[in-house]
């Protein structure tokens, strides 16, 4: 006879229960969208900020032959330009060039003038870009005839270079090094002031509310680019300058948002709780109140960054942003447009890590809001 008595609690399965935040890591995981975003914009700050380890030139490093060139996977100059160069060497230093000859990474080369010859002339190889460790090997007709050995100096320019000579590749990198901390340092700067201002407001309510909203309401009146103006004029362009106006504005949109927020839950049992325990108006706020906006202040705060990122590229094109030889994507963009006919890809690629970076934030803001929204729980 079977024994069949036995304890249901023994054969069922065990299960893990999971939290609101694992529930809402798992919502987002499964939105390809908002993942491609979380890839793209890390792929894009690894470019930004590691890309200038393994790029040879600096932003700000002049390139005097390679003056609005085409972008190319070859190096530069190719064999038909390096005795072009040599020529132009040679016209400067007031010698005639009679044999020029490239074999793999070294030249050597034949000058001439009507009287002796400086040695020194090999100064003037040394300073194009084409050519380096110039040195004399031999020397004919009393010094009117030197033969010349040096290294032929090629360059990659991957995304091309601007009209002063610069290399494009590193200046879209330092263009989304600053864009990027721009929106970041200013949304941070939005977000501090706005969610304690909002906070406070909301949760005291009455007269102080009313208040502290009209305060809100007449810095909203205030144009954004005069008082931008008003403050460049006095404290002249700076980075911390930018990110520091951007933040002033911004904070107003989070401080509506946060009492929005504040005034449905201060109506909540738990506050009604805590204020029952004796905890002090600033405790509730910093305690429970603040700790439940995290949701919708991270969904806004999604957005704010790329519109940062806008109205930072927006100063940039008027001239209101940071200062050469510094660069962002705005103003990268802004030059590209001065030189569309000309140079497309001075547009072309900061548009496109512009385009790219704003996409994301948005793909990644829209996960947020769908993984984060109490009416998908």
């Amino acid at each position: 006879m079977t024994d069949i008595a036995r304890d249901p609690a023994a054969t069922l399965p065990e299960t893990t229960s999971r939290s609101l935040f694992q529930l809402a890591a798992l919502r987002f995981r499964r939105n390809k969208a908002a993942m491609g975003g979380c890839v793209m914009l890390v792929l894009i700050a690894l470019f930004s900020y590691l890309g200038p380890l393994f790029v040879p030139h600096s932003y700000d490093q002049v390139f005097s032959s390679y003056v609005t060139v085409a972008p190319s996977l070859e190096p530069r100059p190719d064999e038909a330009s390096l005795k072009d160069a040599m020529q132009g060497v040679a016209t400067r230093a007031r010698v005639n060039l009679d044999a020029f000859d490239v074999t793999g990474q070294s030249f050597t080369a034949t000058v001439s003038a009507e009287d002796p010859i400086d040695p020194r002339t090999t100064r003037y190889f040394d300073r194009a870009n084409e050519f380096d460790d110039t040195k004399v090997v031999a020397t004919e007709k009393d010094g009117r005839v030197l033969k010349v050995e040096g290294k032929v100096s090629r360059e990659y320019f991957l995304f091309g270079t601007d009209p002063n000579g610069r290399d494009l590749l590193a200046r879209v990198m330092l263009g989304g090094q600053i864009s990027i901390a721009v929106g970041l340092l200013a949304s941070l700067v939005s977000l501090g002031i706005g969610v304690l201002y909002g906070a406070t407001s909301g949760y005291l309510g009455g007269r102080i509310d009313n208040i502290m909203m009209r305060f809100v309401e007449i810095l909203y009146s205030l144009p954004f680019v005069f008082l931008v103006v008003v403050l460049v004029v006095f404290f002249g362009r700076s980075f911390i300058l930018i990110f520091l106006v951007i933040g002033a504005v911004e904070w107003l949109d989070m401080a509506r948002i946060v009492r929005g927020q504040t005034l449905a839950l201060k109506r909540r049992e738990f506050v009604g709780a805590a204020q029952a325990l004796g905890l002090t108006d600033w405790q509730i706020i910093r305690r429970h109140i603040i700790t439940n906006t995290i949701g919708p202040v991270i969904v806004f705060v999604t957005v704010v960054v790329p519109k940062v990122i806008l109205l930072e590229s927006f100063l940039s094109f008027l001239g209101l942003g940071v200062q050469a030889p510094l660069t962002s994507w705005g103003a990268l963009i802004s030059e590209g447009a001065n030189n569309i006919q000309s140079a497309p890809w001075l547009l072309i690629f900061p548009s496109i890590f512009f385009v790219a970076t704003l996409f994301s934030l948005n793909f990644i803001g829209d996960g947020l809001r769908d993984a984060l929204d109490p009416k998908d729980r």
